[in-house]
């Protein structure tokens, strides 16, 4: 009898024991699976990282070649210095031409036309146009060194020397080709590796070489700006009522949950609402960041109610028995002591919306926001895009500058939400209070 009950726990230890071993074998693997995943994704953002830079850190620079230009008054088409109309109107690709093929040697159609492909013409004639618009008297008829543009094939290929296959070559012909390491050649003062500061202070253009972002930054802006203003009070207030102050019956119950789901519904749908809202009912104008923040807003409210009454929640009971205890009232306690304990919660909650707000093109391509805007927006009634359209019309460019441009902007989006993420922790911790 008691030989068959020891066998019975042996019996019994043995298959827990193999039960247990199966059971740590499981956990290994799911850690294992937890690890692969972990490294897969990394590896996965390494690699969008090291692209997104490579490309980027070229699109900051460009090459410029330092050439002399002959301001000549007749060429110019200038008689009158003093005269604005005629510094506006004057002629200046036709001295920008004749620099480029002295500084070639191009005779010949065929060989000036090879010779007007490696210089950005137009670029340099608005520089030089700004200069005149300031100084004319003292620049007409001297000689001046300015930087100037290189073309975007040709940069695009100087940028890629020594690599496998040359990428951009064959945009040249052999003469081209020459030219270009002519201009190569330290000695002559040929070439310059310079911050392409146009790319922080001009819109944008049709001319890869000109584009920049200030416009599509400054829409960004504007449209944050709008949709702080709206979205912030607006959130706040919602979220204290529906929970310090909404009596709890099916309505309120109704409330949240459209909320709730309003936080899941696609963004496009809030682009198709502010187009027939906005712009077909109200008749607000179209591309301004004041119809694309009213469209953020009503996209990012979800986020920050939710958030703010997660934030209120976690404000202990105690806090409010004790202010009802000295006889405050219900409005004393939520102003004066349940918002300050909860605005870290609420404000981490507002800048993640914003930063999701910053980051959407959906909506905003949908209320004309995709338009080529070259001016700077002045306000936020100003037509204005912004810059995940910006980066996707320069995608879309088949000019291999865009691209580079693109990856470009695309740094200064993540190195903005970056910084919107760090604010965000920077004020939780700031004004956080423990008990």
């Amino acid at each position: 009898m008691t030989d068959r009950t020891d066998d019975n726990k042996l019996n019994t230890i043995d298959l827990v024991n193999k039960n247990l071993a199966k059971r740590f074998r499981a956990e290994k693997r799911f850690q294992a699976y937890g690890i692969a995943s972990i490294c897969f994704g990394l590896f996965c953002l390494v690699f969008l990282f090291t692209d997104i830079i490579s490309k980027g850190t070229r699109g900051f620079f460009y090459h410029y070649m330092p050439m002399e230009i002959n301001l000549d008054a007749d060429t110019l088409g200038i008689t009158d210095t003093s005269d604005t109309d005629q510094i506006l109107a004057a002629n200046y690709t036709a001295v920008v031409k004749k620099a480029v093929y002295e500084e070639f040697q191009a005779s010949g159609r065929k060989q000036k036309k090879d010779a007007r492909k490696l210089i950005a013409i137009d670029a340099t004639g608005y520089k030089i146009q700004g200069l005149m618009k300031t100084n004319a008297e003292s620049l007409i008829n001297t000689t001046i060194t300015i930087d100037v543009l290189v073309d975007d094939k040709v940069d695009f290929y100087l940028k890629r020397i020594g690599n496998y296959g040359e990428p951009g070559k064959e945009y040249f012909n052999e003469q081209q080709l020459a030219w270009i390491e002519q201009l190569m050649d330290k000695e002559s003062g040929g070439l310059e590796k310079k911050l392409n500061v146009a790319f922080f202070t001009s819109g944008d253009s049709a001319q890869s070489e000109e584009a920049g972002i200030l416009s599509a930054f400054m829409g960004s802006l504007y449209l944050l700006l709008v949709t702080f203003c709206l979205s912030f009070p607006i959130g706040i207030a919602a979220a204290v009522y529906l929970e310090e102050y909404a009596p709890k019956n099916k309505w309120t119950d109704l409330i949240e949950i459209n909320i709730n789901n309003l936080a899941a519904v696609p963004s496009i749908i809030f682009g198709l609402l502010g187009l027939a809202i906005f712009l077909s009912f109200f008749g607000f104008p179209r591309s301004t960041p004041l119809v694309g923040g009213l469209v953020l807003t009503l996209m990012t409210l979800p986020t920050i109610i939710i958030s703010s009454r997660a934030a209120i929640k976690a404000v202990p009971p105690s806090i409010r028995e004790a202010a009802y205890g000295i006889g405050a009232s219900k409005m004393q306690v939520t102003i004066h002591h349940v918002i300050p304990l909860a605005m870290p919660g609420m404000l981490t909650g507002t800048i993640i919306g914003l930063a999701q707000a910053l980051g959407e093109s959906a909506p905003l391509l949908m209320i004309g926001m995709a338009a080529f805007i070259p001016d700077v927006p002045g306000g936020i009634t100003d037509p204005a895009t912004v810059l995940p359209m910006q980066i996707f019309q320069w995608f879309r460019n088949a000019d291999a500058g865009f691209s580079e441009k693109a990856s470009a902007a695309i740094m200064i989006l993540i190195m903005f939400l970056i910084m919107m993420n760090a604010l965000a922790v920077w004020a939780r911790k700031r004004l956080e209070r423990r008990w």
